[in-house]
């Protein structure tokens, strides 16, 4: 089931949290995965993780924010049955605590980048009338976060340029979904409640916005996109898959 032998895979933003657990996911089923990062060390690392266990795996440099470096890769690297864009920043704060210059930080990364990867790939599964773009969007593209103003704008966009792939380019046999994940324990969000006076507290407070009592698993994640990546998700095209916790049943 969801076996994805033979598939070439690309994953950005997989030196680590969710997209570290989508590359190793994905090599156990059998792909041949592309880890896309910025941080080499964190690239190097998921590479090891996967051929450790026998997966075929190779990292590649790559800065989503950088067009033509997106080009190139594609030109390197040739057709993909799968791209996973995962890469994205965040950013704490209301609008009034958000600069124009956050804001443009958050935009080229996390809405320019899907935009730049996803136009370099597309044509080729679009000639072989094949493939599985799947975005890694966010709960807070779908509701509000409060003082995540940038992000929650960023990642709106990144549900609906998925729905807008979908529209224009289902029909040619490239399926476009994204996930919207809530609170997960990523190293991101470790990180983050290491700056709250008292982190247990903090952690216990994140965790209570989610139904489940609990934050997500960034291999939760991983098991939601290999499902999208494979051929029995054939029907399932311009979806926006919650994997939030319930956070959002009770907005």
């Amino acid at each position: 089931m969801f076996d994805l032998t033979g598939k070439v895979a690309l994953v950005t933003g997989a030196g680590s949290g969710i997209g570290r657990a989508i590359a190793q996911r994905f090599a156990a089923a059998g792909a041949q995965v592309q880890v896309a990062d910025v941080d080499e060390a964190g690239g190097n690392e998921t590479v090891a993780l996967v051929t450790a266990k026998g997966g075929q795996a190779e990292f590649v440099e790559l800065d989503v924010a950088d067009e033509a470096a997106c080009a190139a890769l594609a030109e390197e690297l040739g057709p993909l049955d799968l791209l996973v864009n995962n890469a994205g920043i965040g950013h704490v704060g209301t609008i009034l605590q958000t600069t124009a210059a956050d804001l443009d930080r958050l935009y080229r990364v996390n809405v320019r980048g899907v935009f730049n990867i996803t136009k370099a790939f597309l044509p080729a599964m679009l000639a072989r009338k094949k493939g599985s773009v799947i975005n890694i969007a966010s709960i807070g593209g779908v509701i509000g976060v409060r003082d995540r103003l940038a992000y929650v704008t960023t990642k709106f966009a990144v549900v609906g340029l998925t729905k807008q792939l979908a529209l224009d380019h289902s029909a040619g046999g490239v399926r476009f979904n994204c996930i919207c994940p809530g609170r997960v324990e990523t190293p991101f969000v470790q990180a983050r409640l290491k700056e709250y006076p008292d982190p247990a507290q903090a952690y216990r407070e994140m965790s209570a916005t989610q139904l489940i009592g609990r934050m997500g698993r960034p291999e939760e994640i991983a098991a939601a996109a290999h499902y999208l990546a494979s051929d029995e998700a054939e029907l399932v095209t311009g979806a926006s898959l919650m994997a939030d916790g319930g956070w959002s049943v009770g907005k």
